[in-house]
């Protein structure tokens, strides 16, 4: 674990959202338990997370919305759900629908868990990473970035985007020198 990794542990049961902060602490990792998820929403922006631990069933909001809404405010902080009531259509929905990077079951494994948030930590730094490099890209470029790293060639981003071929590599030159990408491939493993 990194020294910067934290993580926000939701559980409206006090006692277990206690004891998996205290897991992580122990650990090496900055965590803290919130009750609620509207208490996170609410201080969120305040200060961020890599990796949000939520349980799925849970008051007025269950982890699912709750991931929804995190997620309009940070796309590139990690989720692990939780649940004691384990099923395969939340786990399924967990990843495919909420992004999650893993549905784990009460009591949950130590190593599993770990071994979790080290992964989520690094997504999410990758994810702001790429953010931040790609921050000042215009919205032109960012139109030939993202066709680019589709693997388009310039005469066909050129052709989508009704511009010249020079006109496009122009733009492909300060995509590269605004990312610090020095090609190509760098800049698909950038988006990927």
């Amino acid at each position: 674990m990194t020294d910067a990794t934290s993580v926000f542990v939701v559980d409206d049961d006090r006692d277990l959202g206690a004891s998996v902060a205290r897991l992580l602490r122990r650990n090496g990792v900055a965590a803290e338990p919130f009750l609620d998820p509207a208490m996170v929403i609410d201080v969120y922006e305040a200060g961020m997370a890599q990796c949000i631990v939520t349980d799925v069933m849970m008051g007025d909001i269950d982890g699912f919305a709750f991931a929804d809404r995190i997620r309009a405010l940070d796309p590139a902080v990690a989720i692990i759900f939780m649940t004691a009531w384990p099923t395969t259509a939340n786990a399924v929905d967990s990843v495919r629908r909420y992004g999650g990077l893993d549905y784990l079951e009460k009591p949950i494994d130590e190593a599993r868990l770990l071994a979790a948030i080290h992964e989520g930590a690094a997504w999410s730094h990758t994810r702001r990473d790429v953010a931040r490099r790609t921050a000042t890209l215009t919205p032109r470029e960012r139109q030939v970035f993202d066709l680019l790293v589709q693997g388009h060639p310039n005469k066909v981003v050129a052709d989508r985007l009704g511009l010249s071929p020079k006109t496009i590599e122009d733009h492909r030159a300060a995509v590269i020198a605004k990312t610090g990408a020095n090609g190509l491939a760098q800049l698909i493993a950038l988006a990927g």
